[in-house]
């Protein structure tokens, strides 16, 4: 059991860096749910991650992958406020391998940058350069 808890901290630390990697990522916690942190993009919510009890991330994702990866793992479902056809939430001590977990977190970050404006794109490669 230990060994999933060790896993699981791993998980986070590995996500934690690749979502502040992305261009133009701003984490912020949420003051009213301490352990959970908000990562947006030109002010665009990418993902949501929580690190206190239960350590998830809820992304968003093309809804016909969704439904794929709520099939494919047990540890892919919905909790949340958000919209269940566009957001996911991956249960990081789950039966999601890390490199998945990044690759889902990857793609959300794209799909919401390919939602920015013209003139937020623009901002975000001037940051990015």
């Amino acid at each position: 059991m230990e060994g999933a808890a060790g896993a699981g901290a791993l998980h986070v630390m590995a996500l934690q860096a690749a979502l502040a990697a992305k261009p133009g990522a701003v984490c912020a916690p949420l003051p009213s749910a301490p352990g959970v942190l908000i990562y947006k993009v030109m002010d665009k919510m990418f993902a949501i991650l929580e690190i206190r009890r239960i350590q998830a991330v809820i992304l968003k994702c093309d809804p016909s992958v969704a439904e794929i990866l709520r099939a494919q793992y047990a540890g892919i479902g919905h909790r949340s406020h958000l919209d269940r056809r566009y957001w996911i939430c991956v249960n990081l001590d789950g039966d999601i391998p890390t490199e998945e977990t990044l690759r889902l977190a990857a793609n959300s970050y794209e799909l919401v940058r390919a939602k920015l404006t013209r003139k937020q794109k623009a901002e975000l490669e001037a940051l990015s350069s």
